[in-house]
This record gives structure tokens, sequence and C-alpha cells, in this order.
């Protein structure tokens, strides 16, 4: 079947819609009697599931999916090499359900890098794997069991008890030879390795170090001399850096053929007209291809935006407990992806009970050493896709974050006369002492010169406004201001501001680019 429609015409067009009627066709012809079906919709790629005359009114809403050329979500196998087994279509080779053993092999392949340095869990693994759930059972192994009961408790929100309770009771219909778990807890064991590896590092109560490198034998604080561990607890730990390693992540997703091809859409797939859709389109994207020329000849390499704020995980208003995630966003990817659950991954959790605040640069320690690593090393990764090794680089495009945390991981002072980042000095606040609070009416500004507002007083703050608009300043500017500002960090200890408005030289300075 012809599929050069896919990536050469677009919604409206005769080929476009002949294409669209031939894979309804297909798909409806293989979906085993499904009601509904995977769309493979610009907007849905593949994640929801659409009744047919749902999907055709979405593929002549928005365009179909130009990643999705092989429809293994439909029928297709995934390796279409011959002699395999299925039937044959139309010169394509089709089955009527996604081979499972294919997907445990790509898990399996992923967290093969992981475990080098443990062979035995691997080995453990891989028993798993090819060990019949009981004798003379085909369709299952012990591995892919525990995976498709798991899937049921994580998708329908089960409780461990009920789990418990599920796995004893399935255990016991068995034949008695079986090998499933008979408890949440072994099953858990049975798939950690194939979750994604974290390191829980202690940390000073009031975030002035990290027990990591030189300080990694101490027991209490060299700065504030606060205690390691809880005194009532024994070796309990006062406070606990989760930190979740992004290098793991990034070769999972290139060993998966899907996912590795859609890494690349910013270069492959975008449409570069000019319109403003994506990060791929703005001007930081293209300052940084002009700056960074080797940067940019591998198109594989990761641009990442991080996000970060704080919440109440106990869901009480009154308890005043703050754990701030820090989240990575992949911006290779499509705009109706960017932001999907899948592709947003968790690389710190600060830990409360109080907001890390100008202290949270402590806590980014050990994410932006494997950044710094990430743009001047990379890594060996292999791209299942492509089917070949590469070295693999990142680098931090963005933040994203409310206005405080912004005050966090800038270290400018967002209160006071000159709170504006932007402005800073040239917009400045005046103080009202019937609110006690500052306003800022600096926004005349940024009119024309000649607009009549700026000759009015009776309805602004009583005077005319002749004054230009403010500065933008450079980040060579800024960094020229922040460079030589020394801090302790830690909640005991109050550092001078800066005549500057800037508390400290942030951490995110130590990025090389």
């Amino acid at each position: 079947m012809d599929r050069s429609w896919i990536t050469t015409t677009k919604p409206g067009d005769p080929e476009y819609q002949q294409g669209v009627k031939e894979f309804i066709k297909f798909a409806f012809e293989n979906s085993g009697g499904r009601s509904k079906l995977s769309c493979p919709c610009f907007m849905c790629h593949n994640f929801l599931h659409k009744r047919p005359d749902e999907i055709l009114n979405h593929l002549n809403k928005w365009a179909f999916d130009r990643t999705y050329t092989h429809w293994i979500w439909h029928g297709e196998r995934r390796d279409m090499h011959a002699g395999d087994s299925g039937e044959t279509r139309d010169n394509v080779r089709v089955v009527h359900d996604v081979d499972e053993g294919d997907q445990l092999e790509d898990m399996l392949h992923a967290v093969e890098d992981q475990l080098d340095d443990n062979p035995s869990m691997l080995e453990s693994l891989l028993s798993d794997s090819e060990k019949p759930l009981y004798e003379g059972c085909t369709k299952y192994t012990r591995l892919s069991a525990i995976l498709k009961v798991y899937n049921l408790k994580a998708g329908h929100g089960w409780t461990d008890t009920s789990f418990n309770m599920l796995l004893e009771l399935v255990k016991d219909m068995l034949p008695k030879d079986n090998v499933l778990p008979d408890s949440t807890y072994e099953a858990k064991k049975s798939l950690s390795p194939m979750g994604s590896p974290y390191e829980k590092i202690h940390a000073c109560p009031n975030d002035c170090v990290l027990y990591r490198n030189q300080y990694e034998s101490l027991e209490s604080c060299p700065i504030c001399e606060a205690s390691r561990y809880k005194k009532r607890e024994g070796a309990v730990p006062a406070k606990v850096l989760w930190y979740f390693h992004i290098v793991p992540r990034f070769k999972r997703w290139f060993s998966k053929a899907e996912d590795a091809k859609k890494l690349t859409w910013h270069f492959d797939s975008r449409v570069d007209d000019g319109m403003l859709r994506h990060p791929a389109d703005s001007p930081q994207w293209r300052f940084i291809d002009g700056k960074f020329p080797d940067f940019t000849q591998e198109k594989r390499k990761l641009r990442l935006a991080l996000s970060t704020d704080g919440f109440n995980p106990f869901g009480s208003l009154s308890s005043t407990y703050s754990t701030w995630p820090v989240m990575l966003v992949t911006y290779n990817l499509p705009p109706s992806l960017c932001m999907k659950r899948r592709y947003m991954f968790l690389s710190l959790l600060i830990q409360g009970p109080k907001q890390p605040g100008n202290d949270i640069d402590v806590n980014l320690t050990p994410f932006i050493v494997d950044l710094i690593m990430l743009w001047e090393e990379g890594v060996e990764v292999f791209d299942a896709y492509r089917n070949e090794n590469f070295n693999l680089k990142a680098m931090l495009f963005c933040t994203i974050q409310d206005f405080p945390a912004y005050g966090n991981l800038s270290g400018y002072t967002l209160k006071g006369k000159t709170t504006c980042p932007i402005g800073m000095e040239d917009c400045k606040g005046t103080w009202l002492n019937a609110s006690k609070k500052h306003v800022y009416p600096v926004h005349r500004q940024f009119f024309p010169p000649n607009h009549p507002y700026r000759r009015r007083k009776n309805v602004f703050n009583g005077q005319q406004e002749f004054k230009g608009r403010s500065k933008v300043i450079l980040g060579e500017e800024i960094f020229d201001k922040v460079k030589n500002i020394d801090i302790t960090f830690g909640k005991k200890h109050k550092s001078a501001l800066s005549t500057q408005g800037f508390k400290k030289c942030s951490v995110l300075w130590r990025l090389p680019y």
C-alpha cells in the first residue's frame, strides 16, 4: 500500500482523502472485532482510542501523524522480514494483535544497559521473561503475567490489600506448579529492575549541603552543624533528596523505535513556514543553531525545559509542608506530545517541610552535573529506529515556572522597588503608605513618544511621563553583575543583597552555554 500521501499531502487533497479511506478499511479489517481503535491523527498520536467514524472525523480535521508510517497499532507486525508468520494482504504482512513478545523484548533491551553492573539482577529478569507461567503454558511467562496484572492495578487504582487478595485467588485457580507471585511485595520486587534508577541523597535539614562527594562521610552539617540524622530515630536521615537519573530515561526512549523516530520530529517533520507553533520556530532556537553549529549538526541532540513549583502533598490548607518536584520536558517532540505525561518525567524531588527558596541551588547540583556531562562529553546510546549507536548530547533550553519560583532559580529579589527582572532599575515602583504596598505605574514608558497618555496627569500618578522604554539587559551583562556574589547557602545564613537586586549567582550559570 502506497503511504507517501502521509507526508506529501494535507487534509482536503483528493489523494489524502483516498489514503485515509484505505487506512480506515485496513484498520477495521484488522481490528479483531474491537469497536474502538487507536486514533493516528496529529492530536491523538495513537494515545486515544476512538470509533472508526470519530477517527475519520479527526483525520479530516487534523493531519495524519507523519511519523506513523508503520501501522503497528492497527495490525502490522513490528518486523517485516520475509518468512514471518502472518497473513499477507496487498504486499503488507499483518496480524490481528500487536505481538506482546516484541513489547517485552523492547522493555528488556531498554533496561539492559543500566543492569550491566548487576548481572545477577539482569539474569533473574531474563529468566522470568522465559519461564512459563505454569508447565505447558505458551501464552504467558512469569514476567509478562506480572506486567499484565500490575498494569490492571495501576490503571484502576487498586490498593495493595485488594491486589494481594486478587493474586492469592488467581494463584489458587491456576495449576499448582504456577510461578505467579502471591503478594504485591513479590510482584514489585520482580518488576523493580525495570523501573527508572534513582538515588536517595541525604541533605542538611537547613539546605546547606548535600552529603555527597567530600561530605559523604560526615554526620553533621559542616556549615550549620545540624545533625544529619533524626536524633530519636537512629540512622533515619533528617532530610532526603530524591534524584531520578536522566540519562537512563533518554536511553529508554531511543531504545524504542517509535519514540526514537519522534525525537527527531523538529528536524524531519516540522513545517517551517514562519509561523510560531513550536519552540523550534522561536528566535532562541535559531540563535542556538547559529552559536553552536556543532551541537545542531546531530538532529538527535535533545533540548530540554526545566519546570518546578511547590505543592502541599497532604492536601491540607492548615499544613505548611512544601514539596518541590523538578520536571523535565523534551522539545524535540511534536507540540502535541511535548507536554504529554508519557514524555515528561520527574528528575528531582525536593522534600519539605519548608520550601528550598534561595537554597534550591544546593538541591539542583547533581542534576546540573549530569547536564554538564551531556553537553561536554555525551553518552553512547543505541537508536532502535536507525539501528545504530550514536553520541547523545543535551542542553537546557529554558525554564518554566511562576514568578516566585523564578526568583528562587535566578536569585533575583522579587520584593521591593525593583521587582521587574527585565527592566530592573528602570522600572522602579512607588510605595503607597495607605495600603503598605509597592505599585509600578511604569506602563506609560512603553507607549509611543507622542501618545496622549504620556502628558495626562490626573488619571495616573499626577505626573507626566516622557521616559522611554527600559533597555533589555543581555545575559552577558547579568552575568557580570552576579559572577562575584559570594553566598553561604542554608536557612540559618542570611546573605546581604547586592546593589543590583541579585542574591546569588544561580547554579544555572555553571552550564557552559
